[in-house]
C-alpha cells in the first residue's frame, strides 16, 4: 500500500528531511511511504484564508481522486500504535492508497478535512510542521513493524 505524506511547505531543516527519509527508506514492500511537499499559498495582509484554500487545492490534486485522506488535526482522534496498525491493515484490505495531510502555518484546508476518512491527532499539543512530518513517518513505520511482527516496537 502506498502511503503519501502530503505536507505543506518546502523549506524544512535538514534534520526533518533526514528523519522522514530514514523512516521512508525503512518502509518497503507491502507498505511504502513517500513524501510530497506542497507549495505554500501566497500570504499577503489578511489573505491567510485564500492561502490555506490554495494549499488545500494543491493537496487534493497531489492525493488524487482514489486516495483515502487522513487529516492531521490537533482535535482529531488519538491512536495507540496498535490501533494505528489495525487501522492500516483494514485500509490495506481496501486496496486504496493513503494520503496523510499536514497543513501549513494557518492550518489544513476545510476541503481536505471534509474529504478525510480519519482526523488523526498526534498530540493535544500543536507541533511544528517539520516535527509532525517526522512523528508521522516514525508512527507509520512503528505500526507497520507491529503488522509485520518486527522487533522495533516494544510496548
Amino acid at each position: 500500500m502506498l502511503m503519501r505524506l502530503l505536507a505543506a511547505g518546502t523549506r524544512m531543516p535538514a534534520w526533518v528531511d533526514a528523519g522522514v527519509a530514514d523512516y521512508a527508506g525503512r518502509l518497503r514492500g507491502d507498505y511504502r511511504l513517500e513524501l510530497v511537499e506542497i507549495e505554500l499559498g501566497r500570504r499577503g495582509s489578511g489573505d491567510a484564508g485564500r492561502a490555506v484554500e490554495t494549499e488545500g487545492e494543491r493537496m487534493l490534486a497531489a492525493a488524487g481522486p482514489k486516495s483515502a485522506l487522513v487529516a492531521l488535526q490537533v482535535g482529531g482522534r488519538a491512536l495507540s500504535t496498535e490501533q494505528l496498525a489495525r487501522w492500516l491493515e483494514d485500509r490495506a484490505r481496501l486496496g486504496e492508497p493513503l494520503a496523510f495531510c499536514i497543513g501549513g502555518p494557518d492550518g489544513l484546508a476545510p476541503a481536505v478535512d471534509k474529504r478525510a476518512c480519519l482526523r488523526w491527532s498526534l498530540s493535544p499539543l500543536t507541533l511544528p510542521h517539520g516535527l509532525a512530518r517526522v512523528v508521522v513517518a516514525e508512527a507509520l513505520y512503528r505500526a507497520v513493524s507491529v503488522i509485520k511482527g518486527l522487533p522495533y516496537h516494544r510496548p
